[in-house]
């Protein structure tokens, strides 16, 4: 007498391919704080004026306001944007949401249908430094996965100094726009 044993479906056979999990690359985190000889005021102006970031953001090629909530006194509101950013042969656009504490916080994250970033989260903070009203603390936390394998593996390369990259460039433009004075001087449209 034979007996046939019932081989569950899901099993493998012997010359069928295992099912690899897929490839998901972790998050990327950084964090950068410095004190600079600026005013809130004015540290949020050059983060909150987006269509400057080629000016200054590295690896940011253009950027353009998409849609924007009405700007009013202290309350927050919102934008999106989109950014394109360029590396190595790589060259992509993304849209992203800021939401803008004026003279507080500018946070972007990058909207779910984005090709290139699996998540892209920016958070920029202001805080004034000692109690002295020209010195503030600024805090950038830079977290970001790559959708693709291929852009996670170049970036692991070199992306470990984009946030050092990024404050001494924010350092830089502080620098060009307030070179005549430390006043107050809005740079936004």
């Amino acid at each position: 007498m034979l007996l046939f044993r019932r081989v569950p479906s899901s099993t493998r056979g012997f010359f069928s391919i295992p099912s690899l999990p897929s490839f998901k690359p972790a998050p990327q985190t950084f964090r950068e704080s410095k004190v600079f000889p600026y005013k809130r005021e004015q540290l949020f102006d050059i983060v909150a004026n987006v269509p400057s970031y080629p000016q200054f953001v590295p690896f940011c090629t253009g950027s353009r306001i998409l849609s924007a909530s009405t700007r009013k006194d202290m309350e927050p509101y919102t934008m999106d944007a989109e950014l394109t950013v360029g590396f190595l042969s790589f060259n992509e656009s993304y849209i992203s949401k800021a939401t803008c504490i004026p003279y507080s916080s500018v946070e972007a994250v990058a909207s779910s249908s984005t090709p290139l970033f699996e998540s892209l989260s920016t958070i920029w903070r202001f805080e004034e430094h000692d109690g002295k009203e020209n010195s503030s603390l600024v805090t950038l936390d830079l977290s970001f996965a790559f959708a693709n394998p291929l852009h996670a593996a170049v970036s692991s390369a070199f992306f470990g100094q984009v946030s050092k990259q990024m404050v001494q460039a924010f350092q830089d433009r502080c620098s060009k726009v307030y070179k005549s004075s430390q006043s107050h001087t809005s740079i936004l449209p």
